[in-house]
């Protein structure tokens, strides 16, 4: 048995939302149109998403994740670690820090609901919506 999913992630309290729903195949315009009917605590709505193939062999008690996709992210911002220390504003303190300390030499910035701000890996895409 193979199944596909669309992982959708939402700013909350301390760590990220997730809501997982069953989808056909990895498509990327479905999931967008998905996102929009997702609705987390305290009016939190997607940021971003991912797709997930879980498969079950017919000896397995569970299934297993064998593929993940990059993440998608429902726009955003993204800004350097060179933008950011160029604006020389003092709020971004933290946010210089822990880029540098981690090697992040990109952040995406999502203001769909809550603001959220993730390091952006190399694989990663930013949507344009509208």
């Amino acid at each position: 048995m193979k199944k596909n999913f669309v992982v959708f992630m939402s700013p909350g309290t301390f760590v990220a939302e997730m809501t997982q729903k069953e989808i056909d195949f990895w498509d990327v315009s479905k999931a967008v149109e998905m996102s929009k009917n997702i609705k987390e605590r305290y009016g939190s709505i997607p940021y971003g998403f991912y797709f997930i193939t879980r498969e079950r062999g017919e000896n397995d008690f569970d299934s297993k994740e064998t593929k993940r996709s990059s993440m998608y992210y429902l726009g955003g911002k993204i800004l350097t670690l060179e933008e950011l220390k160029s604006r020389n504003d003092p709020k971004d303190k933290t946010l210089i820090s822990n880029m540098e300390c981690n090697n992040w030499d990109k952040v995406i910035i999502n203001d769909n609901s809550w603001r959220w701000t993730q390091p952006l890996k190399h694989d990663d895409k930013v949507l344009e919506l509208s």
